[in-house]
């Protein structure tokens, strides 16, 4: 074997090896994962230990998550008011797009939303991360308006 060939093995054994932790620690979050426990600092300041209904899910490299915001009324079946129909969409959020793990940093890339400012093109969130057995602790750090001043850090436990 002459020593091009060996440079080239070489090289392909280096980027596997660099991109395995990577790809072991996505593997890791692949599932899906509801929020336990939301805290807020900053001035308003609070701990959310019972938040509304969500769900996030992981694949190998995309991503989907839709929550409530807030409790939402239900609605009438038939006839709901313009005032009742806004009243339910308003504290509903949802997304989807790519994923990419790097070290211990998340970042999301959006491509569908309910909030079209998250659709802009660059848009991104940035979040470091911990996996402890089943619990994912996400701390967002920055996004394309650069660092969070007062990050949120959420807690989800795995479902499935």
């Amino acid at each position: 074997m002459n020593s091009i060939h060996k440079g080239i093995i070489c090289a392909a054994c280096l980027a596997i090896l660099a991109t395995a932790p990577i790809a072991a620690a996505q593997g890791k979050i692949e599932g899906v994962w509801k929020i336990t426990e939301v805290t807020i600092t900053g001035p308003n300041a609070r701990t959310i230990s019972n938040p509304a209904p969500n769900l996030f899910i992981f694949t190998k490299k995309h991503y989907s998550e839709a929550y409530a915001t807030a409790e939402r009324p239900i609605l009438p079946r038939q006839n709901a008011t313009d005032a009742q129909k806004l009243a339910a969409w308003n504290p509903f959020s949802a997304e989807a797009g790519t994923y990419e793990v790097k070290g211990t940093a998340l970042t999301i890339h959006p491509i569908v939303a309910k909030g079209t400012y998250i659709m802009k093109p660059g848009s991104f969130l940035t979040s470091d991360f911990k996996l402890e057995g089943n619990t994912l602790t996400l701390t967002g750090r920055v996004d394309q308006d650069g660092p969070k001043e007062n990050p949120i850090t959420m807690k989800l436990v795995r479902v499935e």
